[in-house]
């Protein structure tokens, strides 16, 4: 059977959705290695031709689109959809089914897992709920076999107007059992992550979901579709799975031999055990990568910190969102302002570059006065890169039911927004043009600081890298 995963192009907007972390639009491209895992599980059977079209990386226009459909082969064709990249899909799909008539479409991801009903917009499409890898491996296979897929768990799909929701597929107990990413459909792609300035880059994952109960939060796009659904059956969040180190070792060397030179961890959560991180560290050093991750500041220990600072770790993403110990409090992040200081002295005593993230508006409890504080605060500790953005009110979310109850959406429900640069919130003492007036000055003020430019400038190793990274700049704060 021919399958085409496909990121369809531009057809709504102006801008493309981000579907690996799928709550920004792209700032920088970067693979999508949830998706590469399904595209390397549905090759297992060798009985599929499979191809990857990233449309969005080439650049493609409606017409050129248009264009392959015309004269493409594929029979099923398959997307990985954020909530931000929702209208754009169902718009590619239209002229999917108009061209090609006779073929199905798979929907997988964090907005159709959530916005199912609105997603089977026809009998052709298929809605592959939560964690997507066995669904679609069942699924494809089922259908190349002329079998009946309509019991396949996990699926909803709609007959002559009639929505089915096939039961929960359990979540995958093993993640070593997965193969490693399909990398081979990247050949000729060239990626660059300006927090790390080497290239090739690629990214990677350790682990799935996250045990924390921030209220705002939206988790890399594959947690989120594992948490929307395991959520609606068992009423909490999913366990977290990790893969092994030997088996995290294993991909190192695999990327080593295909020639990346800098990998980007998307793990909701990089570091866990103290353990498991000092081996991981390890595996890093070793194979002498350059790599970043996400963590929680109340994982940093010295030993954690020493052996990121001496394995080629070049940053550090550390959720902060707010210095106001009561706003932390009020969005159950578990930690406090104390504990955010000494993780950012501990990584900068270990020469380990540091990346807050800041998030404008999400607790009703912020002011024009906290915002300040958190955003002085921010620029105060000197450290790497700061990020600011506007919290938004994701559906799925306790914040976004929060908001619903209270009347504090603008738009009267969600809608997707660029949390870059703008908000659909007007909290109880902060309205949504103070938020983007904020994050615009402060965008404006700390990008194009000298202190910020002389930090970054010494870094890059060639004009190609400077330009990517001052492209990435110009998206981040004009669009």
């Amino acid at each position: 059977m021919r399958l085409a995963f496909i990121t369809p192009p531009v057809l709504k907007g102006k801008r493309p959705a981000e579907r690996t972390a799928g709550c920004t639009h792209v700032v920088y491209l970067a693979p999508n290695t949830y998706e590469l895992t399904v595209v390397a599980l549905v090759e297992q059977s060798g009985v599929h031709e499979v191809s990857h079209c990233d449309m969005v990386y080439d650049k493609w226009s409606r017409q050129q689109y248009i264009n392959w459909l015309q004269h493409d082969t594929n029979e099923v064709y398959l997307m990985w959809t954020v909530n931000l990249s929702i209208d754009n899909d169902l718009a590619a799909i239209t002229l999917i089914l108009e061209h090609r008539p006779s073929s199905h479409v798979v929907m997988m991801g964090p907005g159709p897992t959530h916005f199912t009903e609105r997603c089977l917009c026809d009998d052709r499409v298929i809605v592959v709920r939560g964690e997507p890898d066995r669904t679609v491996q069942e699924l494809v296979d089922t259908l190349h076999r002329g079998e009946d897929w309509h019991t396949v768990a996990g699926i909803s799909y709609s007959e002559k107007g009639h929505k089915v929701h096939n039961p929960s597929r359990p979540l995958i107990a093993d993640l070593d059992t997965l193969p490693l990413p399909a990398r081979h459909h990247l050949q000729g792609r060239k990626y660059f992550n300006p927090k790390l300035k080497c290239e090739p880059y690629t990214t990677a994952v350790t682990s799935r979901n996250c045990p924390f109960h921030c209220i705002y939060c939206v988790p890399s796009s594959l947690t989120f579709a594992r948490e929307i659904e395991y959520r609606r059956e068992h009423g909490c969040k999913p366990p977290v799975a990790m893969r092994s180190v030997e088996s995290v070792d294993h991909e190192m060397d695999e990327l080593c031999r295909l020639g990346y030179r800098a990998v980007g961890f998307m793990d909701d959560n990089f570091i866990w055990t103290e353990e498991r991180t000092l081996a991981l560290c390890e595996v890093m050093r070793r194979h002498g990568l350059v790599w970043g991750c996400q963590a929680r500041v109340d994982a940093i220990t010295e030993p954690i910190a020493q052996a990121l600072g001496q394995s080629g770790c070049r940053y550090v993403d550390l959720g902060v969102e707010s210095f106001n110990d009561e706003i932390l409090a009020y969005l159950k992040k578990g930690i406090t302002s104390e504990k955010i200081y000494h993780a950012i002295d501990l990584l900068k005593r270990h020469g380990v570059p540091v990346k807050l993230n800041i998030l404008i508006g999400c607790s009703p409890l912020e002011t024009p006065k906290t915002v300040r504080h958190t955003l002085r605060e921010a620029k105060r500790l000197d450290v790497d890169q700061v990020m600011f953005n506007i919290v938004s009110p994701f559906p799925g979310t306790e914040y976004y039911k929060l908001c619903k109850q209270n009347g504090w959406i603008a738009t009267g429900d969600y809608v997707p927004s660029d949390v870059q640069r703008q908000s659909i919130l007007n909290l109880p003492h902060l309205s949504a043009k103070q938020m983007e007036r904020a994050l615009f000055w402060n965008n404006l003020h700390y990008f194009v600081s000298w202190r910020f430019a002389s930090r970054q400038l010494h870094q890059f190793t060639s004009w190609r890298q400077f330009a990517h990274a001052c492209q990435a700049l110009r998206i981040k704060l004009f669009g």
